[in-house]
């Protein structure tokens, strides 16, 4: 669209350019200062306020435990991890391992294996075989104490 197009559509809309060039032209300091005192004095919005409703709160169970519901969270996948040890190499070494190559691990032969559910350490156990299948039988769970010790 050129220019005499647009001019032509503002004055068929009762705006000439003219005219929107000299309303810019005429405000003044004084109309600057009105507007600016009209603009410091805040709105005044009605706010309608309504009560709420509450549910009554759930009596716990008789062995002191709260009567919830926890279905909802019984499809969240978790990843769980059962580790036998660590070991720390460098890239030239990690290169040079092969079929047959031994990894020496950190814990002791014997020594219980940790298990870990989204990198936190919930349980120890020994390996067992279960079905020509490894498992782990689980010796000791970490106390949720221990697990918030082990958070700081």
């Amino acid at each position: 669209m050129e220019q005499n197009e647009i001019d032509e559509l503002m004055k068929n809309a009762g705006m000439a350019k003219e005219d929107v060039s000299a309303s810019d032209d005429n405000i003044g300091w004084d109309d600057v200062q009105d507007e600016m005192e009209r603009s410091s004095h805040p709105v005044e919005q009605k706010t309608e306020i309504s009560n709420v409703q509450f549910e009554e709160l759930q009596k716990a169970k008789p062995d002191g435990r709260p009567n919830i519901n926890i279905d909802f969270i019984m499809d969240i996948p978790l990843t769980l991890t059962a580790e036998l040890g660590r070991s720390k190499m460098l890239i030239s070494e990690l290169l040079q391992l092969g079929q047959g190559s031994v990894l020496e691990l950190s814990k002791l032969a014997g020594e219980p294996m940790d298990i870990f559910v989204n990198q936190r350490l919930i349980a120890r156990g020994e390996v067992v075989v279960v079905n020509e299948k490894f498992g782990v039988r689980l010796t000791d769970i970490v106390s949720p104490a221990e697990r918030v010790n082990k958070l700081g």
